[in-house]
């Protein structure tokens, strides 16, 4: 009993931020989902893009379930890190629905498996998991990703993790006040 209910939280709080994770790029034009935000390049529309290999390779070949649609192979090392950009030639509607696609394939893995069913994971130190841990790490990959997200989004336009909100005066004044204990923390600059 306690199997089918760990499942069953993990899976919802994974739909969850999913849709948490895309709703980041509501309202936002072409430019601001692409561009790079990071020193690294990290952007929302790469984000979403590279949690769909996540999904489609975690639920997928760890499973022999692969997707169905082509992925680049997880020991390709001139592919690695193109999953977390889009080129001026993939739309925001291909890589928002290849998403959706990847989670409708792993929706079905998670219902179809029992919580304990075994899967391999080559490029892991230790190999040999269960339906279980892939179900932590992808919700926990995808979470960590969506911080980023909301991170971003607060850069780009103030909206903040809830529903379009913008900065309101509660917040400029508590920027304000840790920007204040930032310095008196520092000392004379």
């Amino acid at each position: 009993m306690i199997d089918e209910f760990a499942k069953d939280y993990l899976h919802s709080d994974l739909r969850e931020v999913r849709e948490e994770l895309l709703g980041k790029l509501d309202g936002l034009g072409e430019y601001d989902i692409r561009r790079p935000l990071t020193a690294t390049g990290t952007n929302l529309l790469g984000l979403v893009k590279h949690l769909t290999l996540t999904e489609a390779r975690y639920f997928g070949e760890v499973f022999g379930r692969p997707f169905p649609e082509p992925l680049p192979r997880w020991d390709d090392l001139g592919a690695r890190g193109t999953d977390m950009w889009a080129t001026e030639h993939e739309t925001r509607a291909e890589i928002t629905d290849r998403y959706r696609r990847a989670w409708q394939h792993s929706d079905a893995t998670i219902a179809a498996l029992p919580v304990d069913a075994p899967g391999h994971v080559p490029w892991w130190p230790r190999p040999d998991v269960r339906l279980f841990n892939i179900l932590v790490h992808v919700l926990t990959e995808t979470s960590r990703h969506a911080g980023h997200a909301d991170i971003l989004r607060e850069q780009l336009d103030g909206a903040l993790a809830t529903a379009g909100d913008r900065v309101p005066e509660f917040w400029a004044a508590r920027h304000a006040e840790v920007e204040r204990a930032a310095r008196a923390a520092a000392g004379p600059l």
